[in-house]
């Protein structure tokens, strides 16, 4: 099987679901309850958990001047979780196992919830220099290890 060449991209009707609710987050409407009876048919409890990470304002982004950009998830444990949208990745173990290793589920709760943060516009800001993003980095690696 080919690596796929091209930017990493959610299945389509998941895309589609998120641009929906952005839509409809974009006209100050809420999110209708069908967008998110549809959430969860596709994430099942994950999609709670991320709403509720969501509601909490568990989610920043956090960027450096030279454009890199990283997001921090306070997850329900206490723990915070390095999440990197830009190629479907979080530092938790729930994506280690379900998502790479077995390929039950797409997204954990944290990587959900900052998807949907995005989408409610609901994402802490912090900006940073590059060498304190750098150090935020390495303490993640050193605390996986």
């Amino acid at each position: 099987m080919a690596a796929p060449t091209g930017p990493l991209t959610l299945p389509a009707v998941v895309e589609e679901l998120l641009s929906e609710m952005a839509a409809a987050v974009r006209d100050g409407a809420p999110i209708p309850d069908e967008h998110l009876l549809s959430l969860k048919f596709v994430f099942g409890s994950s999609a709670v958990q991320a709403l509720d990470l969501v509601d909490r304002q568990s989610v920043t982004l956090i960027s450096s001047p030279s454009g890199r950009r990283v997001y921090q998830v306070l997850g329900s444990s206490g723990r915070t979780y390095t999440c990197l949208a830009s190629c479907h990745y979080c530092s938790c173990p729930a994506f280690a196992f379900s998502v790479l290793r077995k390929g039950d589920s797409l997204l954990c709760k944290h990587l959900l919830a900052v998807y949907l943060s995005q989408v409610t516009r609901t994402c802490q800001q912090l900006s940073v220099s590059d060498k304190q993003l750098t150090d935020i980095l390495s303490a993640e690696k050193t605390q996986e290890a």
